[in-house]
């Protein structure tokens, strides 16, 4: 990891552009939705889309969940500390989505408990258990536990802990491993019939002939490209306003505020399966979460940024921040030697004029440009990963007006890619049977396998009955198999797509396996080729 079943319209080749073109640019016909950006929001949206039988293209400019969709504290939660900023709807409607994920994902979603020790400084007790008792309830919680008080110097959990903090309350909800989530919607969506364009960034939009005329380029080889869509959903998180502004050249009555969230990974330095939630000198909340079995993720920041969301990086003051937070409660918390690796990301929240980063709202909220009656455009402000299905699903409510014919919503109850065939309150059970049917997997790599594509795992081990058939190992049990799986079904193109999005193998190999790894999947024979390659078309 760096420091940091729809309608699916051909793929035509233009003849001679002309006046008609311009540029010769490689036609894609045209669709009912075209959606920009490859985050959560955008792969959720193209999802919910194709499985109402839309036409749906989806372009993103780099990989999937690229941006800010990789870059989060990895939770699926409700959100304690909104309530203080009375969020009542967007902690209801998160605590809902808690538990449709954890049924539709239960490979890579699964329920965590959080300790919140409480000690002198921070929010009142009583406050604390008017907010969790909110917590329990709001939601309809049906799986998860409840809110429980333990007692520190009895309770296992109070051990790496300070002896100042005596009580603490320990909660519930959830993990999961935002990247794979971002693909695998993409995935669903795909095999409902969307196309998923990656490294296509849009380069114009214009409505023409009651569409919307959209120019993309090809990364790879420069090749323009078009689609004509009935409607345009721009859901490109950071980059929101560019679109509308400089791609659409459009005015937006919304506007975005750009905040840094960063995080440090360190070596795991407590006992058990537990999350932590402790408070800053600051009353900022900071989360330290199991990570990857042996490591710990510590995070987040709050802070406003300025410039380009690609130059995003974790300063100095960041790592201070938390460290002195981690110094404020555990008995030996980790140094700045112990970091194993940081990241940044750039939060794109709907600006509603809050002086403090930590009070803009987490919620989400859309604008709709419908200039005299001509073709839509969505634009998408806000918004978190818990909460990204149901924005969709709102997402194609405000498009139903234009789109006559559109499906009914289905998302609620389907599960995601992986997900199919495990009961969701027995992983254990799924685990033990996918390694009683390959006994040759050594127990670590069978359970990272069953996490990242769940009852998938079996597909990607494609017939093989020993560890050399999986080919040659990159390093962190990243077998060639499993690197070609990548590049043939969940479009990863780089290293970093493989060892930092789709795979978390880059937290335990060096610089040198990231240059083994990029020459090995760009060697001639494994590329998938441009966007006219016979290969590529059938797998878009």
């Amino acid at each position: 990891m760096n420091a940091a079943g729809g309608r699916s319209a051909g793929l035509v080749r233009v003849k001679d552009a002309g006046a008609e073109g311009g540029r010769g640019e490689c036609d894609l016909g045209e669709v009912d939705v075209c959606v920009i950006g490859g985050g959560v929001n955008g792969a959720g949206i193209a999802r919910d889309a194709a499985g109402r039988g839309l036409s749906v293209l989806l372009c993103e400019k780099g990989d999937l969940g690229e941006g800010t969709s990789s870059r989060s504290g990895k939770l699926i939660h409700g959100g304690l500390r909104y309530l203080e900023y009375l969020e009542f709807r967007l902690v209801r409607e998160a605590l809902i989505e808690r538990e449709v994920l954890l049924e539709s994902a239960p490979h890579i979603v699964w329920p965590m408990r959080f300790v919140m020790p409480q000690g002198s400084g921070d929010r009142s007790r009583w406050l604390v258990r008017i907010g969790l008792l909110l917590y329990d309830t709001l939601g309809r919680r049906r799986r998860l536990p409840g809110t429980r008080t333990l007692d520190l110097a009895r309770a296992a959990e109070g051990a790496p802990l300070k002896s100042d903090f005596r009580v603490a309350y320990e909660y519930s909800d959830c993990w999961v491993d935002d990247a794979r989530l971002v693909v695998l919607a993409a995935l669903d969506a795909a095999e409902r019939g969307a196309r998923i364009l990656t490294r296509c960034p849009c380069v114009e939009a214009r409505r023409e002939s009651g569409q919307w005329l959209v120019s993309m380029r090809e990364e790879a080889t420069g090749a323009p490209l078009r689609v004509r869509a009935r409607a345009l959903v721009n859901a490109a998180g950071p980059w929101v306003e560019e679109i509308v502004t400089g791609v659409a050249g459009r005015n937006s009555a919304l506007s975005v505020r750009l905040v840094k969230g960063s995080h440090l990974i360190t070596r795991k330095f407590w006992t058990g399966e537990q999350a932590y939630l402790i408070q800053n000198d600051d009353r900022r909340v900071i989360f330290v979460n199991p990570f990857e079995d042996d490591l710990a993720l510590i995070g987040t920041t709050d802070i406003p940024f300025k410039g380009r969301p690609e130059d995003v990086a974790t300063d100095a003051q960041e790592v201070d921040y938390l460290l002195r937070a981690l110094g404020r409660y555990f008995i030996a918390p980790p140094g700045s030697d112990d970091i194993v690796a940081k990241f940044s990301g750039v939060r794109p929240l709907h600006d509603d004029a809050v002086e403090n980063p930590s009070a803009v709202t987490r919620d989400y909220t859309f604008d709709l440009d419908v200039a005299d009656g001509a073709a839509p455009m969505l634009s998408v402000f806000g918004g978190k990963i818990t909460t990204f299905r149901k924005l969709a699903e709102h997402a194609m409510e405000k498009l139903a007006p234009f789109l006559p014919g559109l499906g009914s919503a289905w998302t609620a109850r389907a599960r995601l890619p992986g997900g199919e065939g495990i009961d969701s309150t027995d992983f254990p059970g799924f685990l033990a049977r996918f390694r009683a049917s390959h006994p040759w997997l050594p127990a670590v790599l069978a359970h990272r396998l069953a996490r990242r594509y769940g009852d998938r795992a079996s597909r990607l081990l494609d017939g093989a009955r020993s560890l050399g058939d999986l080919g040659s190992d990159f390093g962190a049990g990243l077998y060639e198999a499993e690197v070609a799986y990548l590049m043939r079904n969940e479009w990863a193109r780089t290293a970093e797509d493989v060892l930092e999005r789709r795979t978390k193998a880059g937290l335990r190999v060096d610089a040198a396996t990231y240059a083994r790894l990029d020459e090995w999947m760009t060697a001639p024979d494994r590329q998938p080729g441009n966007f006219t390659d016979s290969r590529l078309r059938a797998r878009i």
